[in-house]
């Protein structure tokens, strides 16, 4: 089980990154515009500097989306590879079985 205040500051940080994605996405095509003057361009990388460090979707950790263990997170399930082997043996997870050969 992870710390609550790394969960919340994950959290708030999805947030902030939503709230700033829209205009993350125009800054960043005027930035590669082909057609776009050097003062276009040294506004749009301005503005992009002028972002918020939270508005970067890179600073988001992956978290297990029950207990919120960050590490092992298996993305196609939302959950960490120990949660989801205790599901599987369980028979939590329709469609997954345990291999044996």
């Amino acid at each position: 089980m992870a710390k609550k205040s790394k969960i919340a500051r994950n959290k708030q940080r999805q947030e902030v990154v939503d709230r700033y994605a829209e205009k993350r996405l125009e800054l960043k095509k005027a930035l590669i515009n082909p057609n776009a003057t050097d003062e276009e361009r040294e506004a749009a990388r301005v503005g992009l500097q002028k972002l918020p460090r939270n508005a970067s979707p890179v600073r988001l950790r992956s978290r297990d989306a029950v207990d919120g263990r960050p590490r092992g997170v298996l993305t196609k399930f939302g959950i960490s590879r120990v949660r989801f082997r205790d599901m599987a043996h369980r028979g939590e997870l329709p469609g997954i079985t345990k291999s044996s050969w």
